[in-house]
């Protein structure tokens, strides 16, 4: 038999004599004003911030909101202080930990309402391909089970790292810890992404003022056609000292 013991964010399985560390995955729930709104299947920790994240992706509010375990202390659930900028549409939220815009009906539900991007900054090309290996990822070098984003300063300094099992929450949670330091928007900061760079993320990074989005992996042709859209500068295959700038590369020098 399979025994399974939980230590935060990390798991420690046994089974047939052998033990191994895995990233934790549970679900949780988000309620604004008493209301559940939203489940998403997270790695457990920073889950206030990951929940102003998730609101401030979506256009739900527009900066820092009191939030904490629900009146009826509720495990796995954030209850965040209402009200919401705009009434949700009728479609129910369910986010898996591989998609941030799973079950969105129809391409209206995923439209980016963010200002163009402003100019600059202006970066050089051997620092943004440096970024990925500047990511600290603790509980990853545990378990090889979890995705990081991280906010850098235009010179490179880590301002905050969070990680989780699905790509969309970490940068939800990196941008709920910015909403509450007072840095949303986040020109001139940038975001680094330890994965391939998906719609979601850029649709995240746009809302939320990053100038630049730079990514391990590649991007897609949608992730492309929305940075190249907003103004943002996406910058993939970012290893070995090299990288590609797809959008807008007069930030990258």
């Amino acid at each position: 038999m399979t025994e399974v013991r939980v230590h935060g964010a990390h798991a420690t399985v046994r089974a047939d004599g052998l033990e191994d560390e895995i990233a934790v995955e549970e679900p949780l729930e988000i309620r604004v004003g008493g209301r559940a709104l939203a489940v998403t299947m997270r790695t457990p920790g920073h889950d206030e911030e990951l929940a102003l994240g998730f609101l401030h992706g979506e256009g739900l509010i527009d900066g820092a909101r009191a939030a904490g375990p629900p009146e009826d202390l509720a495990g796995n659930t954030v209850a965040v202080e209402g009200p919401l900028l705009r009434e949700p549409s009728a479609r129910s939220f369910f986010t898996s930990s591989s998609c941030g815009v799973c079950g969105k009906g129809a391409l209206e539900e995923v439209a980016v309402h963010a200002a163009p991007l402003r100019d600059g900054p202006a970066l050089e090309r051997a620092l943004v391909a440096d970024l990925p290996e500047r990511l600290r990822q603790p509980t990853f070098a545990r378990t090889g089970g979890l995705h990081a984003t991280g906010l850098f300063s235009p010179a490179g300094e880590l301002l905050c790292v969070r990680e989780d099992v699905g790509r969309h929450n970490a940068m939800d949670k990196v941008i709920g810890w910015a909403l509450r330091e007072g840095l949303v928007p986040l020109h001139p900061n940038v975001l680094c992404v330890s994965g391939r760079l998906s719609f979601e993320l850029v649709q995240k990074a746009a809302v939320a003022g990053a100038p630049m989005l730079v990514g391990v992996g590649a991007p897609t042709s949608l992730a492309v056609k929305l940075a190249d859209d907003r103004g943002l500068t996406l910058c993939g295959f970012a290893r070995g000292g090299r990288v590609n700038v797809y959008t807008y590369s007069s930030r990258v020098v």
